[in-house]
């Protein structure tokens, strides 16, 4: 399902709005007033603040779909959320310049000190699945599919000023130029992508397009014959027509992201993305409002711009910790491969 857009949208409200209001003027004297349809919402004027929000672009989707939904219940409230890469996030959120850091990881152990030194404490609160994909241009005819291995050749730092032609990674490949387009070194995706690839997180070799801001990849990949590139599920979910998907194998065949294969985790590059909010700033009614929305209504919207929720029993599991204010992560002293129902319950 489609989102529609927010001119529609509006569009949409005014007239239902304007009918309301010929019929309340229609309505003969005493009789009861005429209610505006629940399914347009009703504006809750008292509640008037700021939400600061930056970080992941991966996350972006979910959090300005949430972010457009809150505030057209609550006008009096200015929500702004940035795509600085989940490390910048983290950096500005760890020097209270913002009240909700995105991050397509969990926070890391340089993270948490910087926190700690500034005397910020944070809650931990998983709100999406995401299926990170390996992406070429439509043109590309020759890859359906790629093992880790592959990707490792392509992305591990040795390949630098190395491995530059497609035939280098396999020699029944096209002799062609290889483009790579990747996320920026403050991006959380890069960080997942070269631990998971690599070994090692921010161990990548550093000639190819990187940018924070996953639609300049789709750009560059959907312009390139001879590009690839990786980045969040619901920016190729967006672009369909204009990318294409590569399977991923990881030793035990190849899979593709879909709903299925990132929710059971059978996609290898499957992994959660979280919100992050801080505890000094939560008590604030507009903070805490726009958190319960997120973690209730905001469930339907994660599938609609193109990612997997997560279970129910998650998403209930982490409002009670919100409404507990129980900070610090799970992630600090949790084994290797946990999953997050059993992290969040």
């Amino acid at each position: 399902m489609l989102r529609t857009t927010p001119f529609l949208r509006g569009l949409w409200i005014i007239a239902a709005s304007a009918w309301v209001a010929v019929l309340a003027a229609c309505a003969p004297s005493g009789a009861p007033s005429v209610q505006t349809p629940a399914a347009v919402g009703t504006p809750t004027p008292a509640l008037s603040g700021a939400v600061r929000i930056d970080g992941s672009s991966t996350v972006f989707p979910v959090t300005e779909a949430v972010a457009e939904e809150f505030q057209k219940l609550h006008r009096r409230v200015q929500v702004t959320v940035g795509i600085a890469g989940t490390g910048g996030g983290f950096q500005k959120f760890c020097n209270k310049e913002t009240d909700i850091a995105d991050a397509s990881r969990p926070i890391s152990a340089s993270e948490r000190d910087a926190c700690q030194k500034n005397g910020r404490d944070y809650i931990e609160l998983p709100v999406a699945y995401d299926g990170l994909s390996v992406i070429v241009n439509p043109q590309n005819t020759w890859v359906t599919s790629m093992t880790t291995a592959d990707l490792k050749k392509i992305w591990e730092p040795d390949a630098q000023g190395k491995v530059t032609r497609w035939n280098q990674v396999r020699p029944e490949w096209p002799d062609r130029q290889l483009t790579l387009y990747g996320p920026g070194t403050d991006s959380g995706t890069f960080d997942y992508f070269t631990e998971v690839i690599n070994g090692r997180a921010k161990a990548s070799r550093g000639d190819f397009t990187a940018s924070e801001d996953d639609n300049v990849l789709v750009q560059g990949i959907a312009g390139d014959a001879n590009a690839l590139g990786y980045f969040g599920y619901a920016y190729y979910a967006e672009n369909k027509g204009r990318l294409k998907l590569v399977s991923v194998d990881a030793g035990k065949g190849a899979v593709a992201p879909s709903e299925q294969t990132i929710n059971n985790a059978t996609y290898p590059l499957s992994r959660p993305l979280f919100i992050y909010v801080a505890k000094d700033a939560a008590d604030r009614p507009e903070i805490d409002e726009f958190v319960r929305f997120y973690l209730t209504q905001g469930r339907a919207l994660v599938a609609e711009v193109g990612y997997v929720r997560v279970p129910d029993n998650v998403y209930d599991a982490a409002l009670q910790r919100f409404e507990r204010r129980m900070v610090g992560s799970v992630y600090t002293n949790a084994p290797a491969g946990a999953k997050l129902e059993d992290l969040f319950k």
